[in-house]
């Protein structure tokens, strides 16, 4: 039968990206397209379906930052597949982001305007807040609803004659300075953004440990600074149309400015296409641009402490256990 992927993406960017690049790769695969907003993601499907007319693409509508929706798409899926052999887990948010022009100018001075450029560490904050399940809204949505859904689509992910694949996009932004076991929701500090990412690269980690046996196999990927519509919402248009031509040259010594949707979209396509029980569960995959426009895939290992990655999908479970006692209508 036909492989299954499901994307969890914006209609946009690097998840319409890497629909067309699947398709490229394997024609024969069936593309289920997971959207917050169902008309988009119909238009979507139709725009690939353009370039792809034998392809088989189907859509559901999910809300990552709320567990009803996350539960009911979770039930229709299991309805209507036997086994889903790649999940690609791409949904994110980054609310009001602002840029710390004085941490900036400081990183100038100082020689480490590079680094700040390429991670945003120290220049990016973002203002949170609570969702309807009472949970931080980036911590939800990037990473507990995809958690939420992982668990309960373990019936079409364990156990099946080939492995299945959890392919997780991060972030170069993802630090263990930005994440607390205390606080992993995040709710003291101002970069919720590299908080949540963190927590995703500890929670690939962990969910290796548990189902490899089981034929589940979790990888990270970084898709680097792809202009897209979270990245146009740091800064006014007009300024990124200025940047621009200077964050062509900086690609050539910054080589995770992937710049396009297509190139963004490199790891994960990289990964399609990796036997997984060849894969290192510590290393983060990162789509890669040369300044002259060529993509690569550079693996780097990642800055995770085991024990503290254990600790913490202990406090997932918990917080699943508590979260879904309100939802028992919605649960086998």
């Amino acid at each position: 039968p036909p492989a299954l992927y499901l994307t969890r993406y914006r209609g946009s960017g690097v998840g319409l990206a890497l629909c067309r690049r699947l398709l490229e790769e394997d024609g024969r695969i069936h593309l289920c397209i997971a959207c917050r907003n169902a008309q988009k993601s119909e238009a979507t499907r139709d725009i690939i379906l353009a370039t792809h007319p034998a392809a088989q693409v189907s859509t559901v509508e999910v809300d990552l930052g709320n567990l009803a929706s996350v539960l009911r798409v979770a039930r229709e899926l299991r309805c209507r597949y036997q086994r889903l052999d790649f999940v690609y887990l791409n949904a994110g948010i980054m609310p009001n982001p602002h840029v710390n022009f004085k941490a900036l100018w400081n990183g100038l001075l100082t020689g480490r305007v590079l680094h700040m450029l390429t991670t945003a560490e120290g220049i990016m904050t973002q203002m949170d807040r609570l969702n309807g399940d009472g949970l931080q809204e980036v911590f939800a949505t990037n990473l507990f609803g995809h958690f939420i859904l992982v668990r309960q689509l373990e019936s079409l992910l364990c156990g099946n004659e080939k492995p299945s694949r959890l392919i997780w996009t991060s972030s170069s932004n993802a630090r263990e300075s930005a994440f607390s076991l205390s606080d992993y929701q995040h709710a003291k500090g101002q970069e919720s953004y590299s908080s949540s990412k963190y927590a995703t690269d500890l929670t690939s980690v962990v969910l290796n440990r548990k189902f490899n046996k089981q034929g589940l196999y979790s990888s990270v990927v970084c898709p680097g600074l792809v202009m897209s519509n979270m990245t146009y919402r740091i800064l006014p248009v007009f300024l990124w149309k200025l940047l621009m031509p200077i964050m062509w040259l900086i690609r050539f010594f910054a080589k995770t400015y992937t710049l396009t949707p297509h190139n963004g979209a490199e790891a994960h396509v990289w990964l399609f296409k990796q036997k997984p029980e060849y894969l290192d569960a510590l290393v983060k995959y990162h789509s890669c641009c040369s300044g002259l426009g060529k993509s690569y895939v550079e693996p780097r290992k990642m800055d995770v402490d085991e024990e503290t990655a254990e600790k913490f999908y202990q406090k997932l479970l918990e917080l699943e256990k508590q979260s879904l006692e309100r939802y028992s209508d919605l649960l086998d």
